[in-house]
């Protein structure tokens, strides 16, 4: 869920999401989309940030965990290398992988695309219900599939609503507070930086599209096998009015890296 923050995920209503297990807050590697992902594709997952340990061991023992969400035994950091790619990884293992990306910078000419089977971005920012659609199992060949959903990055909107033309972010909440909508509570905004109302109301729109997020959760959880192993989680965090910020990237603030992990077998 990109740019979806801890708190924005643990104030959510999901009882889908839920049902795979309990959150754990988590760190991201990066503050922004593209080398996130990159990490992500590395086969490394958030981490929580130990104290008293050797840095290495904590990659280590991320490695290891796919041997438990796989199944496929003997599974190390030295299985990764020398192209440290979870997909070949998994292709080796006679995975097919598949991706759906929202974010423009993880579009199919970028080195993620390697190695994936079938990659693809997505017209728009909200399209998980399409995503969601689209996605076929096969009995005879297990499934990767790493999906990116947009709807949790600004400007929040929901399916069914129309994406305003946004040039900087003023231009997003001046277009989604002219019009109502999900920024009804909004009246206006001035060219200067947001005030707090805007800020909380921006807020209040990330925590409902987890929850529309979850929703689909459900219909996708209908089409997994039984042996479907699920990891939820986000990129990056996001800034709202904290220490003066705004957003995500070229912040150095602990919630612009804070971020939900949950993990376990489909429901």
């Amino acid at each position: 869920m990109d740019s979806c923050r801890f708190d924005s995920f643990q104030r959510a209503s999901k009882p889908n999401i839920d049902k795979l297990g309990r959150a754990d807050r988590r760190w991201s590697y990066a503050s922004w989309t593209a080398p996130s992902h990159h990490a992500f594709l590395m086969g490394l997952t958030p981490h929580a940030s130990p104290t008293q340990v050797y840095a290495s061991e904590v990659y280590k023992k991320d490695f290891v965990q796919w041997i438990d969400r796989l199944g496929v035994p003997n599974l190390s950091f030295g299985t990764f290398l020398p192209q440290l790619s979870l997909p070949k990884v998994l292709q080796d293992n006679g995975y097919r992988c598949i991706a759906r990306v929202s974010m423009p910078v993880l579009n199919s000419f970028t080195v993620l695309n390697q190695h994936f089977d079938d990659y693809r971005l997505m017209d728009d920012h909200n399209q998980f219900d399409k995503i969601v659609e689209e996605m076929e199992f096969d009995d005879e060949q297990p499934r990767f599939y790493f999906l990116n959903l947009g709807e949790t990055h600004y400007p929040y909107m929901l399916n069914g609503e129309q994406l305003p033309h946004i040039s900087g972010l003023h231009g997003a909440v001046k277009t989604l507070a002219a019009g109502g909508g999900p920024l009804g509570t909004l009246t206006s905004v001035s060219d200067s930086f947001f005030d707090q109302a805007a800020m909380d109301a921006l807020h209040d729109q990330q925590v409902r599209c987890v929850e529309y997020i979850d929703g689909l959760m459900g219909a996708l959880f209908d089409k997994c096998p039984a042996n479907t192993h699920v990891l939820v989680t986000a990129d990056h965090g996001e800034l709202f009015g904290e220490g003066g910020y705004f957003g995500h990237g070229p912040i150095m603030h602990e919630k612009c890296f804070e971020v939900p992990l949950i993990e376990g077998r489909v429901p």
